[in-house]
This record gives C-alpha cells, structure tokens and sequence, in this order.
C-alpha cells in the first residue's frame, strides 16, 4: 500500500478494506464526502469484534490515526497551567492539580484515564459520543484486542463469567493516542438514590487508578469524568469525591506524581470543577 499518500487515499482505502472482511458491511454505499466516511470507518472499527487484522491494514490504519492525531492537534502538560495559575487557587497540591476543558484523546500524558464498562472491550455503538468510544476510535483496533486479551487471561484464571469489577484499573497501552498509557476503570453505577456505596466505590477508582499510577512509574495523569455519564453519578457530588480523594492520595504520597488533570468537557461540568478548586 506504499502508493497511498494522502489521508484522503488512507480514509477510502481503509473503509473499503474493513468493509470487505465484513459480510454483513460489504455492500454499503461509501459515502462521498470526507466527514461521512470518516463516520463509516469510525463505525466499522466500533463494532468490530477484537480479532487479528493484518499487519499491512494496521500499518496504514496507524498511518491514516497518526495523521488524525495531527489535524485534531496534541495538547502537552506544558500547555495547560495548573490551578494555582489558573484559577489563582491556594487549593492543596495547586501546583500539580490542573483543570482542563477539552477531548482528552488529544492529551500527551503518562496516562488517561477511561470510563470503561465490565467488559473491558470498548463501546460497540457506532460513533457513539462516550468517553470509552471516543478512546478505542482514536487509539485504534489494537487497544480492543489488548483489552480482549487481557479478559481472555483472567476469564481462563477467574472462570468464563468474569466481569472486570468496579474500580479494578486496568493497564494498557495507548497505540495511536498522544499518551503513553491507558486506565480502563469501570466506575459505579447509580440506580436509584445516590449511596455511601458508591461514593465509596468511585472514590475507589481515583484511588486505585493513581496507586496503578505509582506501581508503574507513570508521572502524569489525566482523569475524565467517571461515571458522571451513560453511569448517572451526579456530577456536583463526583466532582468533590473525586477532588477530595485526589488530594488525600497525593498528600500520603508526596512528590510521587507530578501532574494530575481534571479533563471536562461541558462548560457546566468546568464550572464545578472550578467551584471546588478556587
């Protein structure tokens, strides 16, 4: 495929190859517009179950995302100014504590932090707007088949019916993403009344992802929102558990971590965040 070289040549040849090793995508239209087959691959890599692709359709797959990466532009540490800067805060551990409103897949981090759900597979709904679809789209179909098998491994260990639990991270690489790494943490789930338990819960998975953090040399980390979506954790209570928790971790272990990053997207959500840390 080495006379592909533009990312328009990338995007058309990649949607027609994935089309191809699916009998049931085969005989879709390819739209002929940029955006709708940017849609269409994005699709397709969503739905599509974690099993070999071949080296040479990885390669351009990689080419086609590190270029993406490109155009959407990465944003580094350096970028973003922490709390006591920014929000002249007086906040404990300001200096190392930053709030920051965008996609987190354009961060360039040690890690980011996914809200994944007990399968650990990614989500499978075609361009959905989550934080789990987003990741796996932009990463690419490597990160669905090391989460597949790293389920694989503990499914043979724990029994077929193995769910990752709440707040269990889990720790896998980042291929495409600006990042070094990613933790996939599957946060509680509200149902009904908000309870001690799950506040216990999601404070277990700021706690557990930064002790992932530690126990892997990882310096920096970017945490989203946990299940303050599809998870219906009311945000103004998660926001402070999770700030809370933050601070507590970072106090017992001083100097261990040199960036932690609150990432929010909504203007509302940014706000909270600013409430809690001014």
């Amino acid at each position: 495929m080495s006379q592909i070289t533009t990312q328009d040549e990338r995007l058309g040849r990649l949607v027609e190859l994935f089309k191809a090793e699916s009998a049931e995508y085969a005989g879709l239209p390819t739209p002929g517009d940029t955006e709708g087959r940017r849609r269409m691959l994005r699709s397709m890599m969503n739905v599509r179950m974690p099993r070999p692709l071949s080296a040479e359709v990885l390669e351009l797959q990689d080419e086609y995302l590190s270029e993406r990466r490109r155009e959407r532009g990465v944003v580094g540490l350096e970028d973003i100014p922490t709390i006591d800067v920014s929000l002249g805060s007086t906040y404990p551990h300001a200096d190392i504590i930053s709030l920051w409103q965008g996609d987190i897949t354009r961060l360039r981090c040690g890690a980011i932090v996914n809200a994944a759900n007990s399968q650990m597979l990614g989500c499978f709904r075609p361009c959905h707007d989550c934080i789990d679809n987003c990741i796996h789209s932009f990463a690419g179909v490597q990160l669905r088949a090391e989460c597949g098998e790293n389920m694989a491994r503990l499914r043979r260990r724990y029994g077929p019916g193995y769910e990752q639990p709440t707040a269990v991270p889990m720790l896998t690489k980042a291929y495409n993403l600006p990042a070094d790494k990613v933790i996939h943490v599957v946060g509680p789930i509200v149902d009904g009344a908000l309870s001690a338990r799950h506040e216990r819960a999601l404070s277990d998975c700021y706690k557990n992802v930064l002790d992932m953090c530690l126990e892997n040399g990882i310096k920096s980390v970017a945490f989203c929102g946990i299940s303050t979506g599809v998870f219906r954790f009311p945000r103004e209570r998660a926001a402070q558990i999770s700030v809370d928790t933050v601070e507590r971790w970072l106090g017992a272990h001083d100097g261990t971590i040199e960036r932690v990053v609150f990432t929010v997207f909504s203007d509302r959500s940014r706000e909270i965040y600013e409430k809690i840390l001014s």
